[in-house]
């Protein structure tokens, strides 16, 4: 005779064994490679962010500045941010280990972080999940977006700003850019570098940068093989502005451009290539 055992595991024995693998599977090294300092500051980080969303908080008004009655009624019809721009920077530091430890410090006056960092291998670390406003952007302008930070996906490549970039290193990009195009939508147009939205402060990513390639990827645009001359009529601050340059300081704003779609002359003029670039890219742009 055979007897069957039923075991009957109750719902709040199953929940902390959940927890338990929960728990377990966030210890992994690949999840988190740094000290636990951090560990703790980023999950500290998680707690307050939570704690916005679950307190609804009523805007305290004085009593005598309505006329009719103030409520609360709290409405399911919302989300979390939707990105709308990556921007490529380069962490111009010594190494990779060197960026983990600059970007998740949270004692480091001028906190700064980003979504991702590709080492020179390949290597990719996420650092803040998508939907969360990283500190990458700073001070900076892309059209009329002036709270850059709240719109975009920022990624650190682990570069000096002296070297070319390892094609190791660029095939992840690509491959992450690709993932982030199709989950987020994100239009052509919208993959810009450091320098472009930050002319006045920023430099990166550098000359070497391959946007040539990324643009064959659907990623950003580049100038075409044959330029044509502008016609007479053509303003080409006016055209910088309309790609997305900010014109407060024109001639940050010119040497970015040229950094990013030329690369091989910054002076600070507007020469006859730079007026050719400028009209065929700012052609792409108002497609």
């Amino acid at each position: 005779m055979r007897f069957i055992v039923k075991i009957q595991v109750r719902p709040w024995i199953t929940s902390w064994l959940v927890l338990a693998l929960a728990l377990l599977w966030s210890c992994n090294a690949h999840l988190y490679p740094l000290n636990s300092q951090v560990r703790s500051a980023y999950h500290r980080q998680l707690r307050d962010m939570r704690k916005i969303y679950r307190h609804f908080v009523p805007i305290q008004l004085p009593l005598d500045s309505l006329q009719q009655a103030f409520w609360i009624a709290p409405s399911p019809n919302f989300n979390i941010r939707q990105p709308d721009l990556v921007i490529i920077h380069q962490t111009e530091e010594q190494s990779c280990a060197q960026s983990l430890t600059t970007l998740t410090d949270p004692h480091r006056a001028g906190r700064v972080s980003s979504h991702y960092l590709i080492c020179k291998d390949g290597t990719i670390f996420q650092l803040v999940p998508d939907v969360y406003r990283a500190w990458q952007a700073g001070v900076s302008r892309w059209g009329a977006i002036r709270d850059v930070n709240s719109v975009s996906i920022g990624i650190e490549l682990d570069n000096t700003g002296k070297e070319p970039f390892p094609e190791t290193q660029i095939h992840s990009l690509l491959v992450l850019l690709h993932i982030l195009q199709q989950r987020y939508h994100l239009d052509t147009a919208n993959f810009v570098g450091h320098a472009d939205i930050a002319p006045t402060r920023k430099q990166d990513p550098s000359v070497y940068f391959p946007w040539n390639e990324l643009a064959a990827h659907g990623f950003g645009y580049w100038r075409d093989s044959v330029l044509a001359d502008p016609p007479a009529d053509f303003h080409p601050w006016d055209a910088l502005r309309i790609i997305g340059y900010d014109l407060s300081d024109t001639t940050a704003s010119l040497v970015a451009f040229k950094r990013h779609f030329i690369q091989t002359n910054l002076t600070p003029v507007w020469d006859s290539l730079s007026l050719k670039v400028l009209y065929n890219v700012y052609q792409k742009y108002r497609r």
